[in-house]
This record gives C-alpha cells, structure tokens and sequence, in this order.
C-alpha cells in the first residue's frame, strides 16, 4: 500500500528572511497583514539582520529584490584585468622589485640586473602584453540577497566554507528546529536505511572558497586550496547536511537538474516514501550565485535585466535611476531575470510514522513529473517538455480530488522568471492546461517579482510560499508590474497584480513549475493541510486522529519554543564536526539485519526478493 509523503517540517532562507514557520512568506504580504503576524515577521527579520526590532523601514529596504549592497561585492569597482600591449619603440620599459616577486621563468624580452636589499631593476625589450589590475561597473545591480545583515557562516565554525554551504547547514538546522520532535527521537523510530537526504546545486559553489577560487586562484597569483575542489562539487549540499546535521546513513544524492533542482530531488524522496524505501525524507538545496562572475556568465547569455535594462522599461516615466525593487517583471514587459541566493530544507514523513510522533502537517507532496524537451534547435531555448509536466500535475490532483476541486480551489505557482521569452511561452502552457482542464480562472502565482531566481532552489522557494499562502489563505500577487504584455496568453488565467485573498481552505491543491535550462523540466502537486487530515482520517480512522491531535500539543508547543528562540536571535545550528564518528568495528553485523549506533532499528537483510517467483 503507497504511503503519503506528508510535510512536517520546513526552514531555510531566502531574500525576505527565514523561511520556518512562515516567516519568509510573510515578508511578501506583509502590506496585507496585521496583529501578531506582523510582529512576529519583523522579529524574526530582525534577528537575521542584527538590527532593532522597531528599524522596520529598514529590514523592508534591505529585504527582497534590491540594488546589489557592499556585503557581496561593489557594483561601482568589480576587480578586473585589463589586456595591456605594450610596443618598445626604441626605449625599454623598466621597473623595480623585489627578487622574490619575479616569476619562476622569466620572459625572453626580461633582463634583470640584481640592485641592493635584494631587489632587482627589469628591462623589457621589445613588444609585450601585460595584464593591469582594474576596475569596472557591473552592468546588473539588482539582485535578490538575503536579508542585509544576515551572515550564516558566522553562527557556527565555518572554516573557509563557501556561501551556499553555510547556507545549507542554516537551512537544514531550521527545518529540524521546525519539528518540534529532536532528531534523536526520529531516527530510534526508524532503521538507519529508512532515513534518505537528497539535495544539490544547479551551480555547485562557485565562489572564492569553492571552484570560483579552484578556477581562478591561479590567474590571479593566489594558491589552490585543498578544500576548494571538494567544497565546490554540486553534492556538498546533500553531504554536508548527511555529515554535520543529519548524521544519515540511508539513501542520498545531489541532484541536478537546472532552475528545477529541488523538484528532482523532491521526486527521489517522494518516491521512497511512496514505495516504504525510506519513512521520513530531508530534500533541499542551496544556491549562492551572487557574484561577479557567475552573473557575468548569465550577462553574455543576455539572459539578466541590466541597469541600462530598467531604464528603457520605464523610460516613458522620465526616471534617471533604475527602479532595482522592480527588476523582475514575470508577464509584463521585461528585459531578463534577476539572479538570486537561497537555501531550503523540507522533511516529509510517511502518514503513519507522522501520526504516531504527533507531527504538524503543514501539506502532502502528491507526485513530482519530470519530461525532456525532445529534439532542439537550442539548447536554451523551451520544448514540449513542459507541457507534459504540468498538464500530467494538474492530472494527479484531479484523480484524487475530483474536476471541481481542480477547477474551483487550485493555483498555480509559475516559473515566471522576466524574461520575454518565459512570458510568452509558460503563459501559453498555463492557459492551454486550464483549457484542457475546464479550468475558467486559474491563479497565478510568480513569486521570482519578489525574490529573483535562485536558480536550483526556485521550486523551493515556490513551495515555502504555497504552504504560507495556506496558513493565512494569501496567493501573492505579482506587485512589480502594472500591466500584462500583450503578447501574454491570458484565457483561463488569473494573472493578478494584486495579492489574491482565498482563505486558509480555499485552495485544495497547488502546482509548481519549473522549466529548466537544457530541458529540465519539473512541475510537482502538492495539496493542502485540511485536505490532508481529511484524507488520513479516512484512512486511519477518527480515533488515531484524535490520538494523534493529543500528541501533537506538545510537539506544536516545542516547535512554537524553538521559533520563539530564534526569533530572539538564540540561533541552534547543527554542526556536529568529529562528533560520534564511526567506523566498521562500530556497527553490528549479522545475517538478518545490522545495527548502527544511534537508531533504533536495525537494517533488515531478510527482505524477500520480488523476483523469487521468476525462477
């Protein structure tokens, strides 16, 4: 019998702050909000940010999309090398230094007379091409960083990690505080095999201490690390939080599958929970791309919205500054997507085990589809690929809850990246699917207006959003733009420049999108908390439900404690370096299972083969 993958827990962080108990979602609607749910977001902004609790102006300037701030690099004076000929014309270049600066071979057009203190005066005879040290501005200055202030690397021994990885060990930290269960508890419940973490990075990390420096450090006179090969490989993200965090035994992987990553992943746990290959799942990403050369990279695709960009878009305004907070305009006319850093961890549980811990149930990850583009002219350009996934998305909800629940109580999260091409070719995939459906007015949800692209995490992005909007029953709306380009596909569809309120159970069901580079596309259903409990207690019963309501006062309380706790800047990262490692003389070997310190159960080695009966 399949079993449900139930979300139990969630934490990370993006541009507008700490994703757990919805913080981060929030931010989006705050200008909707009041009471308590204000306060607390603010509080929990001002933790990251190490500012006063009352500096609200602040934490909404230095939140979401904005100008790129010092903190990642000067947009005004990106070190570059500037190719420098140089022609003798009768009169030698000369220089002094120090003999120890001099290269190991030296040029043939160098000739070098010793002086004192060990320093050296260098003739250049003839032509030669130097490289000088400079300067330049950045064409893009919008970007979507996390919150100002916010420095992950500095709450626990990072020792020289790279950006995302810090961010990644933040990320899985807070989910496990958003349980309300300790880890420890989890795994005596479960065998060591039953417990899978699948996580990755579509642009493994690319800065000074991952391959950004393995590439670069020797261009620039600086020594190869021996940890920037290994920091810098796609899968750390995945390993780290096995190694440090999770202390995990089970299955594992990185995967990659471009700006839909994180569904990839999601689709691997998904799938071990379904089939009881695994009871409880850790599936997130981290993605750090906020520097020079990777947006430089995105720049020549001509793929990003420029400074010069935004100054066209809103030319018949008369502006002479470029508007940074309206750089990402998902279907209304735009120029390019605005690159972003985020990191996200989830937990999905099986039904059973979440019922007798007593965990929150925030949703269900119904099913994740994957296709392929087919044959190309580009390789960046978009396929069919995403037609199937979503139109095959839209097809699960509907065979569990019915047409009029597909048609009346489901939205759509769109990839919605900014960019002329995105606009024309996913509104016409949404606006064929919810034809194909009966559906009249399907909302549209393109959170990217807020956040950027965080590349691989995106789908995560989406997915801590659409468990906020069914907390407090609001689907952001797309608040960068003031009108639809008129090349958007907009029958059967509910493009809002307005935040959409439905109430807590007014949507059943949500889709996410994601069309990745290469082909990569990924649309996953995911369905609300109420229908959830409804569904468990058709098939558990009312009195396990009501158990299971008992035991989850007191983990709802735990989690309200720890979000309190850190709230109050009391941070409880998990980073357990050199602790309880094991070896093969550890763990107990014997022909029916094998124990491991630390779980409960041990691995079962008498499962029968589902081919037996072929023989």
């Amino acid at each position: 019998m399949a079993r449900l993958p139930l979300i139990v827990g969630f934490g990370g962080v993006n541009a507008a702050g700490r994703s757990s108990f919805h913080h981060s979602y929030r931010r989006l609607v705050i200008d909707v909000l009041n009471g308590s749910r204000v306060d607390s977001t603010y509080a929990s902004l001002a933790a990251l940010m190490g500012c006063a609790a009352d500096a609200r102006e602040h934490m909404l300037a230095h939140t979401l999309i904005r100008r790129i701030e010092p903190e990642w690099f000067d947009v005004d004076a990106v070190p570059s090398n500037r190719r420098l000929a140089f022609e003798e014309n009768g009169q030698p270049a000369t220089f002094v230094t120090r003999a120890r600066h001099l290269p190991e071979t030296l040029p043939a057009s160098w000739q070098v007379t010793p002086l004192a203190d060990g320093q050296v005066r260098v003739e250049v005879r003839g032509d030669a091409e130097w490289l000088l040290p400079t300067t330049e501005t950045f064409p893009v200055g919008a970007a979507g960083q996390l919150p100002s202030g916010f420095a992950p690397g500095a709450l626990y021994p990072s020792r020289h990690h790279p950006r995302a990885l810090e961010m990644a060990i933040f990320a899985a930290s807070d989910a496990l505080g958003s349980l309300g269960v300790e880890w420890e508890q989890i795994c005596q419940r479960v065998a060591p095999d039953q417990i899978s973490c699948y996580a990755g990075s579509a642009l493994s990390q690319l800065d000074e201490n991952g391959f950004g420096g393995l590439l670069g450090n020797r261009a620039r006179g600086k020594r190869v690390t021996s940890k920037q090969l290994p920091f810098g490989m796609p899968d750390m993200t995945a390993d780290f939080v096995n190694a440090y965090v999770l202390g995990n035994v089970g299955s594992t992987g990185g995967n990659a599958g471009a700006c839909a990553s994180f569904l990839y992943s999601l689709r691997a746990a998904v799938d071990d929970i379904r089939c009881g290959r695994a009871r409880v799942a850790v599936v997130g990403g981290s993605e750090a791309p906020v520097v020079p050369e990777v947006m430089e990279g995105f720049a020549a695709m001509g793929a990003l919205c420029t400074d010069k960009d935004l100054l066209q878009l809103d030319a018949h305004l008369g502006v002479t500054q470029p508007d940074y907070r309206r750089a990402c305009r998902p279907f209304s006319t735009n120029a390019g997507f605005t690159i972003a850093e985020a990191a996200h961890y989830i937990v999905l549980m099986d039904d059973e085990l979440a019922l007798e811990l007593g965990m929150t149930i925030y949703g269900a990850a119904l099913d994740v589809f994957i296709n392929a583009d087919g044959y190309k002219k580009s390789i960046s350009s978009p396929g069919v690929g995403n037609y199937l996934t979503v139109a095959k998305a839209v097809a699960a909800a509907r065979a569990l809850l019915g047409d009029e629940s597909v048609q009346r109580r489901s939205y759509v999260h769109a990839h919605g990246t900014g960019t002329p091409q995105n606009r024309l070719t996913e509104s016409h995939i949404l606006s064929e699917t919810a034809a194909l459906f009966g559906i009249e007015a399907w909302p549209v949800a393109a959170i990217k207006a807020y956040l950027g692209h965080s590349m691989g995490v995106a789908p995560a992005d989406q997915l801590v959003t659409t468990l906020g909007s069914w907390a407090d029953g609001i689907i952001p709306g797309i608040t960068t733009i003031d009108h639809i380009a008129e090349d958007v596909h907009r029958d059967h569809l509910l493009i809002s420049t307005k935040h959409i309120e439905v109430g807590s159970e007014g949507m059943d069901s949500a889709i996410l999108n994601a069309k990745g580079f290469g082909g990569n596309n990924a649309s996953a259903t995911v369905l609300a908390p109420h229908i959830v409990q409804r569904m468990l207690a058709r098939h558990h019963g009312s009195r396990a439900m009501t158990a299971w309501q008992q035991r989850n006062e007191a983990v709802a309380a735990a989690a309200a404690a720890y979000d309190a706790a850190a709230s109050a800047g009391e941070w409880r990262i998990i980073y357990r370096f050199d602790h309880n490692v094991m070896g093969g003389g550890d763990i107990d070997l014997s022909r029916s299972g094998i124990s491991v310190p630390g779980f409960g159960q041990p691995i079962d080695l008498e499962a029968d083969s589902p081919y037996r009966d072929w023989l």
